[in-house]
């Protein structure tokens, strides 16, 4: 069987703004490093920039630890005038493509992606959506944050990836956040040990 059609092995988390979506993913991957050092791990998530109790933006976060700003309502340079907006955020899409696009290649060795999130920020880079699309066609399991669909209505990339073959939707909420980081962990710790 060709790569491309290859079944991915794809775990998307979703949910409402706020649920815990990063945490369950960042609390999964430090549980995998401890528990399976050897594993090649790559890819990155995004974190809250806040001032006090206030929301000023989000920063772009490799699993290396290097970062830089994802969007920010703070922007205030003649080229962030030209930033694409979600709400009152402009998104530095170059900053993405610096940090999150080159974690997504797809490389021997690879066993696992993190990638938190594929969301309408993100989908500003024209390049982002076709490294996702890359690793999830390759045989490399994904775990990645979507966001939920608003009144009803997907972002045509995330409906993408929502209906793939290969994906599996998991919703978090309040009541199974905890038990849904175990379950997610041991359907990983499952494709590892299945390859």
């Amino acid at each position: 069987m060709a790569a491309a059609t290859a079944p991915a092995k794809c775990i998307l988390v979703t949910g409402p703004p706020g649920v815990g979506k990063t945490t369950l993913v960042m609390r999964v991957f430090e549980t995998l490093r401890a528990s399976q050092p050897h594993l090649s791990i790559r890819g990155f998530y995004t974190r809250e920039v806040r001032e006090a109790s206030e929301r000023l933006g989000f920063e772009v976060v490799t699993l290396d630890g290097r970062h830089g700003p994802l969007a920010s309502s703070k922007f205030s340079s003649a080229e962030s005038l030209r930033w694409p907006t979600v709400g009152k955020y402009k998104v530095d899409v170059r900053s993405l493509e610096s940090l999150a696009v080159p974690e997504l290649q797809v490389k021997e060795g690879t066993d696992l992606f993190i990638i938190d999130e594929v969301g309408k920020m993100e989908l500003f880079s024209s390049s982002f959506f076709p490294a996702v699309m890359r690793v999830l066609e390759s045989d490399i399991p994904i775990l990645a944050t979507i966001p939920i669909p608003k009144f009803g209505r997907d972002i045509p990339g995330v409906a993408r990836l929502r209906n793939h073959p290969g994906a599996t939707v998991l919703t978090l909420n309040a009541v199974n956040r905890d038990m849904m980081r175990e379950n997610v962990y041991n359907q990983l710790v499952n494709m590892f040990t299945a390859t």
